[in-house]
């Protein structure tokens, strides 16, 4: 059960992520980012702040987003140096 919350969070996040950076990726990208997003915000910012520790706290949602974010944005950057 705990997986599939991963899942939905990690989908939402990297879903809003990449309307915000405005990248097109789909369902399966949405999740990796998202999910990828939480370990680099947890990475970032301290071991509470990522959905694989407590999925429905809002808190870890927003760190995970910006976690995203910033997973997206260094994909933007190195895109454009190629």
């Amino acid at each position: 059960m705990n997986l599939i919350i991963i899942l939905l969070i990690g989908a939402l996040v990297g879903w809003l992520a990449g309307i915000i950076m405005k990248t097109g990726g789909g369902l399966i990208i949405d999740i990796a980012v998202g999910i990828v997003g939480a370990l680099i915000a947890s990475f970032l910012f301290g071991g509470g702040a990522s959905i694989l520790n407590a999925p429905l706290n809002l808190t870890s949602i927003l760190f995970s987003l910006l976690g995203a974010i910033i997973l997206l944005a260094v994909v933007k950057l190195i895109r454009r140096a190629a």
